[in-house]
Formats: C-alpha cells, sequence, structure tokens
C-alpha cells in the first residue's frame, strides 16, 4: 500500500529499510524521502517504523 503519495513509498519499503537496520524516522526519511514534501504520510510512516521496533523486541526478547 502506498503510504507517501508525494514519493510513492510503500509500506513495504518503508519496512525493507527497516529489516536492515534503520529504525529512525529521520534515517528512513533521508534514505527514502518520505514524509519530506507535504508531511500527510508522517504519522503512518511512523506507525510502521513503531510497529516493525515492537516486533524486533519481541524476537529480540525471544532469543533471551
Amino acid at each position: 500500500m502506498y503510504v507517501c503519495i508525494c514519493r510513492q513509498i510503500t509500506d513495504s519499503q518503508i519496512r525493507e529499510v527497516c529489516r536492515e537496520g534503520t529504525s529512525r524516522m529521520a534515517d528512513i526519511r533521508e534514505r527514502l524521502g518520505v514524509a519530506s514534501e507535504c508531511g500527510k504520510c508522517g504519522r503512518h510512516a511512523l506507525s510502521i517504523v513503531s510497529e516493525f521496533k515492537g516486533s524486533a523486541s519481541s524476537v529480540d526478547a525471544v532469543r533471551a
């Protein structure tokens, strides 16, 4: 699904960047350009990043 219409960024692209180790919205913005035009997608993009952080924490807890 498209998250950022201005830059044609999808939720899959954001998740892929998160899987590669990026977990800060500023880094996502720099790398993909999400939320750098009109900014309307920023909240949704941040929720995807937060969702990924939460699942990564769960995986770490299971490994411990």
